[in-house]
């Protein structure tokens, strides 16, 4: 039932022979590893004009010099990462340039930033998508928690079903998007050109502002750097695209870096020339659209894919944060069961993880993650900052061709994100400090699991000049309730093995513990009976003290313990919670005694 379950939400399991025929190719991973960057065009505008309307709306015009830094930073981050992905194609990104060239703890931060920003990454889209829904549903508005939680469960699903079934789905809003944007912004410069909007509606640029400073600038310039979130994720799913894997991921970068852009620098000047004011209860992509269409149908079409591409910029996580983790899991960082690849041929335990992840997030903070935007933004610029880093050390240390040019774009890169970072943690303190706690914590979890996994290689680690230690013999001690046909056939897989076997008996009253004997002399006489008396109605305790002393003695003469657990297995599933208590009890205790190998002989029933 459950299998059926699983193959119709999932699908058939695919061969490991067919990994290559479900990689991504240019069109279909511009798709889904884009959505997050192309999705911050809805908002990035409009985070800029929240700062300065502080101020008044004649500082509006700031933000034409603001989106230009913006776009400047851009360019000097997609230049950074397409080097990146040609000196790295084994994917990583930021965890692995930081790694190899500043050091163990850098590559370690950057790789746990970037793993808790997929996870806010999901929560924040699903959230801000819900939101949208809600506000066009009044009535569902009640249920934003459940409408977000079964949203992540549906991309999570899709991504199980693979990279290429996901990408073709998830595709057509994606693209939807990206057009009708640019409908609308062409629509726009034309009404332009052609004097249908009033020049009178914005402030001229350079116009004088009264109250304007040099540090609030600053912030709306940081604060329209949400826009970049999202640019890093191609560099770390380098593994993904067709051959040659890396010439692809670069021109997909490249081709996302001059959509974002293009689409950026549009709304921007749109907004601006519009005089458009940020409002609690509208988006300035809807005032946009309402002053170039009005509320007609494209007016309509733009809110439903914008509203549709916030929730899809979840899966940039789900394509990102798998090969992420495996990247940490390789080098024993993570648990190793995220190198592991499911049925349809994705780390199938990284998607399920960033699912479950981010619905805790989204209830905990009952679907209203807006404070956890500034934590998002701060989770990319601190891995942008350390890659840039890492990139300069690569370049002083190698100097290849052409390394002034690449150490200098690296370096602007560097200080420009450096300066952004720190406006963060100036201006947002309040809502960033949790940084300083999680991610020293993350960092120690990474390192503990790191020594555990060396501690357990040393201890596998076979020595061929240590000779192997021998064992004389083998003493099985078999636990019996009763006479039965699950005993008589542990008894009989003990004798042929060996001649030294003790049938443990524990009773609770002593008339019993008689009968059992006498029993027992006429059943199996040859085998050593040894009966426990139970005061307190207790198997394990008299049990385990019993297999302490012989454990004791066989060490003495070199021979190995061994308990063998008899265990009858019924017909059906659900019968076993009404047997095997007892069997499962001391198997679970013994399993962590030193000397002593447990093992079960099971009984099958056939009804």
């Amino acid at each position: 039932m459950l299998s059926s379950i699983k193959r119709l939400l999932i699908g058939r399991p695919l061969k490991s022979t067919d990994l290559g025929e479900h990689k991504l190719n240019k069109l279909k991973a511009l798709a889904i590893l884009s959505s997050d960057a192309l999705s911050s065009v809805a908002y990035g505008t409009e985070q800029i004009l929240i700062v300065l309307a502080t101020i008044s709306a004649i500082a509006y015009w700031y933000s034409i010099p603001i989106a230009a830094g913006v776009l400047f930073l851009l360019a000097a981050l997609i230049l950074s990462y397409r080097q990146i992905i040609y000196s790295y194609p084994q994917g990583g990104g930021a965890y692995i340039v930081s790694k190899e060239n500043i050091g163990e703890k850098a590559g370690l931060i950057a790789g746990g930033s970037l793993l808790v920003d997929y996870i806010l990454t999901v929560a924040v889209s699903v959230s801000a998508g819900t939101d949208a829904i809600t506000s066009a549903i009044p009535s569902l508005h009640a249920h934003t928690v459940l409408i977000a939680s079964v949203l992540v469960v549906i991309i999570t699903i899709l991504n199980l079903r693979g990279l290429t079934e996901s990408a073709t789905i998830l595709m057509y809003p994606v693209y939807l998007f990206v057009i009708i944007l640019f409908i609308l912004i062409g629509v726009g410069i034309y009404k332009i050109l052609t004097g249908q909007i009033s020049p009178e509606l914005h402030a001229p640029i350079g116009a004088p502002v009264q109250g304007i400073t040099l540090f609030l600038l600053m912030r709306a310039f940081a604060s329209g750097c949400s826009a970049l979130t999202g640019v890093e994720a191609i560099s770390n799913a380098i593994p993904n695209f067709k051959d040659p894997a890396p010439r692809n991921a670069a021109r997909t970068l490249v081709l996302m870096g001059t959509l974002l852009a293009f689409l950026f620098a549009g709304i921007t000047f749109l907004a601006y020339y519009y005089g458009v004011s940020p409002k609690h209860d509208e988006t300035v992509v809807s005032q946009i659209a309402k002053e170039t269409f009005g509320r007609n149908i494209l007016y309509y079409i733009i809110q439903g894919s914008t509203a549709l591409i916030l929730v899809l910029a979840a899966n940039t996580g789900f394509s990102a944060f798998p090969l992420l983790a495996f990247s940490l899991a390789k080098d024993k960082y993570l648990p190793r069961m995220f190198t592991i690849r499911g049925d349809r041929l994705g780390y199938s335990n990284g998607i399920v993880m960033l699912g479950l992840a981010s619905i805790v997030l989204i209830v905990a903070f009952q679907g209203k993650t807006e404070s956890l935007i500034p934590l998002y933004a701060v989770g990319v610029f601190i891995p942008f900052t350390l890659s840039q880093t890492g990139m300069i050390i690569k370049w002083l240390r190698e100097k290849p061709s052409g390394w002034i040019t690449k150490l200098t774009a690296n370096l602007i890169g560097a200080l420009i994100t450096f300066t952004v970072l720190m406006i963060f943690f100036i201006t947002k303190l309040s809502q960033v400090w949790f940084v300083f706690i999680f991610l020293p914590l993350i960092v120690l979890l990474f390192l503990r699991i790191n020594k555990h996994y060396s501690d357990v290689g040393e201890q596998l680690r076979v020595d061929c000049q240590t000779p192997a230690i021998q064992v004389d013999g083998n003493v099985i001690i078999v636990p019996v309730a009763g006479i039965t046909k699950v005993v008589e056939n542990s008894i009989n897989y003990a004798k042929s093995l060996t001649d030294q076997i003790y049938a443990v008996y524990v009773s609770f009253d002593r008339e019993d513990e008689k009968r059992f004997e006498e029993k027992w002399e006429q059943w199996h006489p040859e085998v050593r009976l040894i009966t426990l008396q139970s005061r307190y109605r207790s198997i394990l305790q008299p049990l385990s003290k019993f297999i302490d002393t012989i454990e004791n003695k066989a060490s003495e003469n070199n021979y190995q313990v061994t308990v063998l657990i008899p265990q009858f297995i019924t017909k059906k599933n659900w019968h076993h919670i009404l047997h095997n208590q007892s069997s499962l009890l001391i198997r679970t205790y013994l399993l962590y005694k030193k000397n002593v190998i447990v093992s079960t002989l099971p009984y099958h029933f056939k009804k």
